[in-house]
């Protein structure tokens, strides 16, 4: 093969690779919390230091990749926010939700899922078996990340899980 086809061949595959994320329904058109609004959620979910993210709209599952972690106060409910946070996101909720933890009490719970209940003015954020509806307001406006504004509160057990010394497996299912 001659030096030009070969610089042709990888030329259309360069050109190519945009339009087969266009057909598998990814898209990473603006930012990821100007997605939010779209399915009736508050941009305001998602802290200012995304540094990338994927979606899919054809199944609605999303990855979004954080500068680092990240805790955010919303009102007096403190929120921690890995570097990655997946999950699956169609009108009015996200499930399988990843990567997402609030302090209640004197425990980390992991955020599973969040359900907008527009009638009421609350966004409903549910742990496992658990919920807590929060009014909606409170996520209007993107909030900035600290980066240790809730370090010293996460103890032993989020430290360890932060330096990857446990493995951890991560089952989700969006559909």
């Amino acid at each position: 093969m001659s030096p030009l086809s070969l610089l042709l061949l990888v030329a259309a595959a360069v050109a190519a690779a945009p339009l087969a994320a266009e057909a598998s329904g990814a898209s990473l058109n603006g930012a990821a919390n100007d997605l939010l609004p779209k399915y009736g959620l508050p941009k305001g979910l998602i802290p200012d230091s995304v540094s990338s993210y994927s979606f899919d709209e054809t199944t609605g599952d999303f990855e979004i990749h954080l500068a680092g972690t990240c805790y955010v106060w919303f009102g007096d409910h403190l929120v921690y926010y890995e570097k990655n946070i997946r999950g699956c996101l169609s009108p009015g909720k996200i499930t399988g939700l990843s990567g997402i933890q609030a302090k209640k009490l004197f425990l980390w719970v992991s955020v599973s899922g969040m359900v907008a209940h527009p009638n009421d003015g609350t966004l409903e954020f549910q742990a496992g078996f658990i919920s807590e509806a929060l009014p909606a307001s409170l996520f209007d406006k993107v909030p900035s990340c600290g980066a240790s504004a809730g370090a010293q509160l996460r103890g032993v057990a989020g430290v360890i899980r932060e330096l990857g010394l446990l493995p951890v497996a991560e089952v989700r299912a969006c559909r």
